[in-house]
């Protein structure tokens, strides 16, 4: 037998393996509500294909490509525990069991580790908690689309209504179609049909209600049985307490805006300050895709190296609020096309570091420059750190916080050389540190981060519902702290 031949057998094996895991990874969401990850990447929902390439991920944090054959008993471990609703990392399973020496089987292993979500210890299931959405525009739809993926196992959160603007005729009907299919995201995974007559979009068996409305204070949202309600503003159009106050209708609880907040709204990142929200908060922000991208990876170098002072410069893909072809604009610059030219413009993500990391004294200055891509962007912060260090040092300090830290939902890790904007639409991450283009030198160190600026911030959104809905559930093996 040729090594070409011995590669394809291979490959075949794992592709077995893989088919195998599919019906267990569902079974597990859909009856317990584990979730089952892998170096904190879903493997609900995926394919073969996904899965094996997911694996094939380690290499180049472990320097060799973890295998189905090494985290399929594990996985059949989780089968054989009484799991409540919870996270399970089958890569840090994996991990952990290498590095520990005690002679413990798999099941042993598995059951130790994963002790906090069985038992006396475990999670009860909730009852879904409601979601509804102000605004159908590119974030709104993204969250959409999460928020219906995470449906799954009947549990969690439920997106029940949007508030839109009335566009004339068929309009719920072109709306639909642009949640079903996009230029950059791609096809909607599943099934969308449209009754006109309802006003209801059903999207993989969910019934989500279009309301029109001009403003919210005429909307009482218990007509629709919608009941203690998150509601998500992606519009941008009120940003302070006041303004956002306006959405507190019957039928809605809490309000998360998809912007930056002013005054005294929290903005909230999470990963780094989520846990300082009030139980009795009922409006926060999400800060904005920049400010999300910039501070997990700027709290972790303060809490390695010290941080004296930075400055973040982003190259950031072009956005609705600037025009297609040059024409009036409130702003400057921002009249001129945006996808024939560079466009200078001012970023409030160094301003809003402070609100997310208060902690942080070192000053943080920032500008920015719209670029002719329509999503992906990547920002470049330079620090000047409290001690020296090495790129080395730098390089295997971030890589160990995209895979081990509390950290590792936000903060991604690539070491592809050739690696450029579009090979990150999609990433599920705040950030993601381009290795090759890290540099360090004595006290200076500049790190460039990529962050898909439409879906990695929309999934931050949905990270802050769930934590603020109780329906973020532990993840384990813990993690480092």
């Amino acid at each position: 037998m040729t090594v070409n031949d011995d590669s394809f057998t291979n490959w075949m094996h794992r592709e077995e393996i893989a088919e195998s895991m599919i019906p267990i990874i569902g079974k597990l969401h859909r009856e317990r509500d584990v979730t089952v990850l892998l170096h904190s990447r879903s493997l609900v929902n995926k394919s073969v294909v996904s899965i094996l390439k997911t694996h094939r991920f380690a290499r180049q944090i472990a320097g060799a490509e973890l295998s189905v054959t090494e985290t399929m008993p594990f996985l059949q471990a989780l089968t054989t525990l009484a799991l409540g609703p919870s996270q399970i990392d089958l890569g840090m399973l994996a991990a952990t069991y290498k590095a520990d020496d005690r002679g413990l089987s798999v099941a042993e292993f598995t059951a130790e580790a994963v002790a906090g979500a069985t038992g006396a210890n475990k999670i009860e299931r909730r009852e879904p908690r409601d979601v509804v959405l102000y605004g159908f525009g590119r974030i709104g739809r993204l969250v959409a689309r999460l928020l219906i993926e995470k449906a799954g196992s009947g549990n969690g959160l439920r997106l029940r209504a949007v508030v839109v603007r009335g566009g004339g005729a068929q309009d719920i009907v072109k709306r639909a179609s642009l949640l079903r299919r996009d230029s950059i995201h791609g096809q909607f995974q599943g099934t969308i049909t449209v009754d006109e007559d309802s006003s209801t979009i059903v999207a993989n068996g969910n019934a989500i209600k279009v309301i029109y409305a001009d403003d919210p204070s005429h909307i009482d949202y218990t007509e629709y049985g919608i009941r203690d309600a998150i509601l998500i503003d992606n519009t941008g159009k009120w940003r302070d307490r006041e303004g956002l106050s306006e959405h507190l209708r019957p039928g809605i609880d809490k309000v998360v805006l998809t912007a930056p907040g002013k005054g005294d709204v929290p903005n909230i990142v999470h990963g780094v300050n989520h846990d300082t929200i009030k139980p009795d908060e009922r409006i926060l922000s999400c800060a904005s895709c920049t400010t999300n991208a910039i501070v997990p990876p700027l709290k972790a170098m303060d809490d390695e190296y010290g941080v004296l002072r930075g400055h973040v410069e982003t190259v950031h893909s072009f956005t609705n609020d600037q025009n297609l072809l040059d024409n009036y604009h409130k702003a400057e610059r921002r009249g001129r096309s945006a996808p024939l030219n560079m466009v200078i413009t001012e970023t409030g993500a160094a301003s809003a570091v402070a609100k997310a990391l208060p902690d942080l004294k070192a000053p943080i200055t920032g500008s920015s420059i719209r670029v002719p891509v329509p999503d992906v962007s990547i920002a470049i912060l330079n620090l000047q750190l409290a001690r020296e260090t090495t790129r080395e040092d730098v390089h295997d300090y971030l890589r160990d916080v995209s895979l081990t830290s509390p950290l590792k939902r936000q903060i991604d890790f690539t070491t592809a050389p050739d690696a450029v904007s579009s090979d990150f639409i999609g990433s599920r991450h705040a950030s993601i540190v381009d290795a090759g283009a890290l540099k360090v030198e004595g006290d200076n160190a500049i790190l460039y981060l990529w962050y898909d600026n439409e879906f990695g911030y929309s999934c931050q959104v949905v990270r802050i519902v769930q934590h603020v809905s109780g329906v973020e559930y532990p993840t384990y093996p813990a993690t480092a702290v």
